[in-house]
C-alpha cells in the first residue's frame, strides 16, 4: 500500500474515533443499568440506521451499492490509488441518475388527460351529462387520474357543484395543462347537450396537439443526452483499458498532487453532468386557474 493510502486510512480511523468520542456524553449520570443502555444505544445507532436503509431500499438500489463497492475494491487492488477506491463507487452510484432522462410530469399528466377526454367524449355522445360521464368513465381511468377523479366524485356526492369539484381537481394535479382541460370541462358542462360534445371534441384536439408538441420537445432534449452517454462510456472504457494495458501512463496521478488533480477533474465532470440535467429539466409554468380556496376544507 502506498504511503498516501496508509495516511488516508489512518486519518479516516482517527476521524471516526474522534466523532465517536464526541458523540459520547460528557458525564455519566444515573444508575449503571441506565449507563449501559445509553452506551448500547450510541454504539448501535449507526448500525440500526444502516440496516433500516438497507431493508427499505429497493433490490436494484442494493445491487447498485454492492456493484459500486465491488468496483471500488477491484480498482484499488489493481491501482493502489485512494482516488480509485472512492471515485469508482461514486461513478457507479451517481452516473446512472445523471445520465438518465429526468421525469417530465407535464407529459405524463397530459397523456392521462388526453385519454380521459377521449373517454368523456364517448360517454357524453350517448346523451350523458358531464357529471354522469365522469362517473361512468371512473373504472377506465389511467392510474395517474384515479385519485383526483375519485375525489371529484366524492365532492359531488358531498353536494359540491361541478365547477367547484373540477377546480379542486385542478389544484390536486397542480399543472397548467390540467387547468386548461378543467376550464374546458367547466365550459362544456355549462353548455350541456350538443354544445358539451362539441366543446369536448375541441378540447380533445387541443390536448393531442399539445401532447405532440411536448413529445417533440422531449425528443430534441434527448439528443444531447445520448451524445453525453456515448462520450462518458468511451472515456471510462479508454481509461480502464489504459490502466490495465499501460499502468505507467497514469502513474503521475499516484502522487498526492496527482490524486488532488484527478479528484478535481472527476468533480468537474460530475458537476457538468449535473448542470446538463438541471438545464434539461422542464421549467415550472404558471397555472391558469386560481385555487379553489376555502371550499376545499369542507
Amino acid at each position: 500500500m502506498s504511503p498516501l493510502a496508509a495516511a488516508s486510512a489512518a486519518l479516516l480511523v482517527m476521524g471516526v474515533a474522534t466523532a465517536a468520542r464526541g458523540a459520547l456524553p460528557a458525564a455519566r449520570v444515573g444508575p449503571p443499568a441506565q449507563q449501559n443502555r445509553l452506551s448500547t444505544a450510541l454504539s448501535t445507532g449507526l448500525w440500526t440506521r444502516c440496516v433500516s436503509w438497507w431493508t427499505t431500499s429497493s433490490r436494484a438500489r442494493r445491487l447498485q451499492v454492492i456493484a459500486a463497492g465491488g468496483c471500488g475494491l477491484a480498482g484499488f487492488a489493481l491501482t493502489r490509488q485512494p482516488l480509485v477506491l472512492a471515485g469508482l463507487p461514486a461513478l457507479v452510484i451517481v452516473l446512472p441518475p445523471l445520465l438518465s432522462a429526468p421525469a417530465n410530469r407535464d407529459v405524463a399528466v397530459l397523456e392521462a388527460l388526453d385519454r380521459w377526454v377521449r373517454l368523456l367524449i364517448g360517454s357524453v355522445s350517448t346523451g350523458k351529462s358531464t357529471a354522469d360521464a365522469i362517473r361512468a368513465t371512473r373504472a377506465q381511468l389511467p392510474p395517474l387520474l384515479r385519485a383526483p377523479v375519485d375525489a371529484v366524485i366524492a365532492r359531488l356526492d358531498a353536494r359540491w357543484t361541478l365547477d367547484e369539484a373540477l377546480r379542486a381537481m385542478a389544484d390536486d394535479l397542480d399543472s397548467p395543462d390540467a387547468d386548461a382541460v378543467v376550464a374546458a370541462l367547466i365550459v362544456a358542462a355549462r353548455r350541456g347537450g350538443v354544445g358539451s360534445t362539441d366543446a369536448l371534441r375541441a378540447l380533445g384536439q387541443h390536448t393531442r396537439r399539445r401532447l405532440a408538441a411536448l413529445r417533440e420537445i422531449e425528443a430534441e432534449r434527448a439528443k444531447p443526452r445520448v451524445v453525453v452517454r456515448q462520450v462518458t462510456a468511451i472515456t471510462v472504457t479508454v481509461l480502464a483499458g489504459v490502466a490495465l494495458v499501460n499502468p505507467g501512463y497514469l502513474a503521475p496521478y499516484g502522487s498526492g498532487a496527482g490524486q488532488l488533480v484527478g479528484a478535481l477533474l472527476l468533480a468537474a465532470y460530475l458537476a457538468s453532468l449535473l448542470m446538463l440535467r438541471v438545464v434539461a429539466r422542464p421549467r415550472r409554468r404558471e397555472r391558469i386557474l386560481q385555487s379553489a380556496g376555502g371550499r376545499r376544507g369542507r
